[in-house]
């Protein structure tokens, strides 16, 4: 297996596990930029991008690059090595603030084309339909996966998302920030979870996009309640300003995925906050 990661946003601790395996190579490189790479490939999986709202927005125009620029790097390089199937990672934000709930796979979206989060919804966007581009005109075997919100271990703890905020503001003691008044929706996917959607979407002979996430919808507000029961904390719940084009409801239709995959979420939201939290207890420094 070999990693290319240009550790913008990610961390090299992340794979520190797999340092010993003789099948893992790790390269810090940019797929923006050509890579060298020697030997065959069996498959291209392309999750480069910062993901995280304070990510993207920190990093706008790497952001678009790597939606474009490097979705079309890695898919050339496919082709170039004739490898078996080529996945992209995108994402739930292609619905934008969706209107159709919850979402299916026809739904073509509510993006705001110009504000801020269109750095990551619009990169997204372009890079499926390059992606369907390649396949349509170079018979490339290609597979999409539109990932709905993700959490579990080794997320940073100024990723900016919910799950790890809230953690990291229970466990010290600090108010949980809850955008609005906490009625927005969430559907969270468990990481272990989402590998096994991917894996099966990677084995099987369809094109996508697909659907992977939870269809269990649950409001903020609760998430910040739950974590904050499980990490023993006493910290009160403050409310802010939403950020702008902050989705109302975001929920999957997975009937693709059970039907085609026949996959669907197995771990319940509680028992992944829970282990989120405690690999966040040893692995984050608290007062």
């Amino acid at each position: 297996m070999l990693c290319v990661d240009s550790l913008i946003t990610g961390d090299r601790s992340n794979v520190a596990h797999l340092g010993n395996d003789a099948r893992f190579t790790f390269v810090n490189a940019d797929v923006t930029e050509p890579l060298a790479i020697t030997g065959p490939l069996d498959a291209v999986l392309h999750f480069a991008s910062p993901a995280s709202p304070i990510a993207y927005l920190a990093h706008p125009l790497e952001t678009l690059r790597v939606g474009s620029v490097g979705t079309e790097r890695l898919l050339e390089l496919a082709v170039e090595k004739g490898v078996r199937t080529f996945v992209l990672a995108s994402t739930s934000e292609v619905y934008g603030d969706p209107v159709v709930h919850p979402q299916p796979e026809s739904y073509w979206g509510n993006v705001n084309p110009v504000g801020p989060r269109s750095v990551y919804d619009e990169a997204k966007r372009y890079a499926e339909a390059l992606t369907m581009s390649f396949h349509r005109v170079t018979g490339l075997a290609v597979r999409i996966a539109r990932i709905f919100n993700t959490y579990g271990p080794r997320m940073s703890r100024t990723d900016g998302r919910a799950v790890p905020t809230f953690v990291d503001q229970a466990l010290a003691g600090r108010p949980l920030t809850v955008h609005g008044d906490g009625s927005q929706t969430r559907s969270l996917c468990y990481v272990s979870d989402l590998v096994e959607g991917i894996f099966r979407l990677l084995g099987s002979d369809h094109v996508g996009p697909i659907n992977l996430g939870n269809p269990e919808e649950v409001k903020v507000l609760e998430i910040a309640e739950q974590i904050r029961a499980m990490a023993g904390s006493s910290s009160e719940i403050v409310f802010t300003e939403r950020p702008t084009d902050d989705p109302e409801r975001r929920c999957p239709d997975i009937t693709l995925a059970r039907r085609v995959l026949g996959w669907q979420p197995a771990v319940i939201l509680g028992h992944g906050l829970g282990k989120t939290v405690g690999w966040a207890r040893t692995r984050w420094a608290h007062p």
